[in-house]
C-alpha cells in the first residue's frame, strides 16, 4: 500500500532522491540542494553521543615518509622532497557496529589518517576498499539505515540490507569485495588502506591531476573465514585492537608502502570508466600505482576516548595543494563529516589535543561555545583589522576545475565502459576456484534470510549480470539453503 510522495522534513515534495543537484553534468555539487544537506545533517544527528558510522575503532600514532619525488604534481609542503617525515594518527574501523561490537565481522574497515603538516592537518578518510555501495551521498543516510538495526524489531534485517542493495545494482561490485576473502581481516595490520576517492593535486605552476591514494601492508594479507570470524568475535570481541596496540608495544611496528595513481585532468573526460565513480576503481594497467612513501605505526594512545573516540577527521581537511574531485560521494562528505564532528564532539573539537595542528597554529576568528579555552585572549575576532589580526593568502589551496550546462539533480556521468556491472564481473573472474566457493558461500548464507523471494531474485540478478557463472552458482546455492 502506497504512503504517498516522499517529503522533506518540512513537508514539500521530493522530486528526486537519487541524484544530488550539480553544477552541469559531472559538476561539483550545489549548496542550494537542500534536500542533500538535510538529509545528511538530520544523519548527522541520529545517535548520541557515538559515532554514527564507524563508532568502533582503534587508533596509533606514527610517521609519514617521502620516498620519491612528487613536486611535478604537487607543491604540498610534507610531500615536498625526499625523506621528509610528518607525524601522523591512524584510525581503523569498523562500519556498521556500535560503540561495543567485536572487531572482527565482515564489514569495511575505515582507514583515516591525519598528517600533522606544517600547513595544518591534512586528514585523507577512507577505507580498506578501493570502492564504495554508492556514488551519491544523497543515498548514503538511507543506506546506512539499511546496515544498522531496524527500528521496530531491533536488529539487522537481511530484507532491509538486500531489498536496498537489489535495488541499487551500482553496489555490486563492493558486495563483490565485502563478501570475498578480504571481507573479514585478520587485523588492522593485515589489510591494505585507500583513499578511495580521487582528488586533486595541484603543483606550483598551477598545473592540476588527479590521484587515487593506495597503502599497501608490508605485514602481508591475511584473512579470516567466515567461521573463524564467528569464534573470534565471540572469545575475543577486542581482536583487532588488542593485536594493534600489542604489536606496537613489542616494537613490532606495523607499516605500509603509499602509492598513488595519477590522471593528468584532460584524460578524465574521455577515461572509459567515470573517473570519479566510488563505485569504480582505475585499472592499474592504465594508471599503475606510482610509490611516493612509507607509513609507520610506532606509538599507542595514552587515552582512548581522549585520542581515539574524540579524535576528528574531515576530507575538507586539505592543504596547499592537494583538493577535492567532483566526486559526489567525496563532496557529500566535505560537509558531512566536519558537521558530525561539530555535533558530537563540539564546535571546538578541531583543538583538542588530538585534533589540533601539531606542527602549525591554527590563527581563526573562531571563538567561544563548548569546550572553548580562552586562546584568543584579547585579540581582535575579526577579518580585516588594523591590530595584526591573520589575513588571507590570496592563492587558493586547489587548482580550479571547469563546470558547465544547467543546475539540476544530475545523474552521475556515464563513460564509453561505464555500467554497474562490468567491474564486480573482472573482480569474480580474478579469483581462484577456492575463493569464489567461499564468496558463493558468503553470499547465499546471507541472501537465504531474506523474507522474500522477489528480493532474492533481484539480488541474484544483479550478480548474474556481472557474470552468468557468478549468478548462475549463487542461485543454486541460495536455492539449496531455501528448500
Amino acid at each position: 500500500m502506497t504512503q504517498g510522495p516522499l517529503t522533506t522534513e518540512a513537508g514539500a515534495p521530493v522530486a528526486d532522491n537519487q541524484n544530488s543537484e550539480t553544477a552541469g553534468i559531472g559538476g561539483p555539487v550545489l549548496v542550494q540542494d537542500q534536500l542533500l544537506l538535510e538529509k545528511l545533517a538530520h544523519f548527522n544527528r541520529e545517535r548520541i553521543p557515538e559515532r554514527v558510522v564507524h563508532a568502533r575503532g582503534a587508533g596509533a600514532y606514527g610517521t609519514f615518509t617521502v620516498t620519491a619525488d612528487v613536486t611535478p604534481y604537487t607543491r604540498a609542503a610534507f610531500l615536498s622532497e625526499i625523506g621528509k617525515q610528518t607525524e601522523v594518527f591512524l584510525r581503523f574501523s569498523t562500519v556498521a557496529g556500535n560503540l561495543g561490537a567485536a572487531d572482527a565481522v565482515r564489514d569495511p574497515r575505515g582507514f583515516a589518517l591525519k598528517f600533522y603538516t606544517e600547513e595544518g592537518n591534512y586528514d585523507l578518510v577512507g577505507n580498506n576498499t578501493p570502492v564504495f555501495f554508492i556514488k551519491d551521498a544523497i543515498k548514503f543516510p538511507d543506506f546506512i539505515h539499511t546496515q544498522k538495526r531496524d527500528p521496530y524489531t531491533g536488529s539487522t534485517e537481511a530484507d532491509n540490507v538486500w531489498d536496498f542493495w537489489s535495488l541499487s545494482p551500482e553496489s555490486t561490485h563492493q558486495v563483490t569485495w565485502l563478501f570475498g576473502d578480504r571481507g573479514i581481516p585478520a587485523s588492522y595490520r593485515h589489510m591494505d588502506g585507500f583513499g578511495s576517492h580521487t582528488f586533486q593535486w595541484s603543483n606550483e605552476a598551477g598545473e592540476a591531476f588527479w590521484v587515487k591514494y593506495h597503502f599497501k601492508t608490508d605485514q602481508g594479507i591475511r584473512n579470516l573465514t567466515s567461521a573463524q570470524a564467528a569464534r573470534l568475535a565471540g572469545e575475543d570481541p577486542d581482536s583487532h585492537q588488542r593485536d594493534l596496540r600489542q604489536a606496537i608495544e613489542r616494537g613490532e611496528y606495523p607499516t605500509w608502502t603509499v602509492g598513488v595513481q595519477i590522471m593528468p585532468v584532460a584524460e578524465a573526460a574521455t577515461y572509459r570508466f567515470n573517473p570519479f565513480d566510488l563505485t569504480k576503481v582505475w585499472p592499474h594497467a592504465d594508471y599503475p600505482v606510482v610509490e611516493i612513501g612509507k607509513l609507520e605505526l610506532n606509538r599507542n594512545p595514552e587515552n582512548i576516548f581522549a585520542e581515539v573516540e574524540q579524535s576528528i577527521f574531515s576530507p575538507a581537511h586539505f592543504v596547499p595543494g592537494i583538493g577535492p574531485s567532483p566526486d559526489k560521494m567525496l563532496q557529500g562528505r566535505l560537509f558531512a563529516y566536519g558537521d558530525a564532528h561539530r555535533y558530537r564532539v563540539g564546535i571546538n573539537a578541531d583543538h583538542l589535543p588530538v585534533n589540533r595542528p601539531h606542527a602549525t597554529v591554527a590563527r581563526t576568528n573562531s571563538r567561544d561555545g563548548y569546550l572553548y579555552d580562552g586562546r584568543h585572549a584579547g585579540a581582535k575576532n575579526y577579518e580585516p583589522n588594523s591590530f595584526g589580526g591573520p589575513s588571507q593568502t590570496d592563492r587558493p589551496l586547489w587548482s580550479a576545475t571547469a563546470v558547465s550546462g544547467a543546475t539540476g539533480n544530475h545523474p552521475t556521468p556515464v563513460h564509453a565502459e561505464d555500467d554497474d556491472f562490468v567491474q564486480a564481473g573482472n573482480l569474480y573472474r580474478l579469483m581462484g576456484e577456492d575463493e569464489k566457493e567461499r564468496l558463493i558461500a558468503n553470499l547465499a548464507g546471507f541472501i537465504a534470510k531474506v523474507s522474500r523471494d522477489d528480493i532474492v531474485e533481484r539480488a541474484i540478478d544483479n550478480f548474474r549480470r556481472a557474470d552468468g557463472d557468478y549468478g548462475k552458482r549463487l542461485e543454486v546455492a541460495v536455492q539449496a539453503l531455501r528448500g
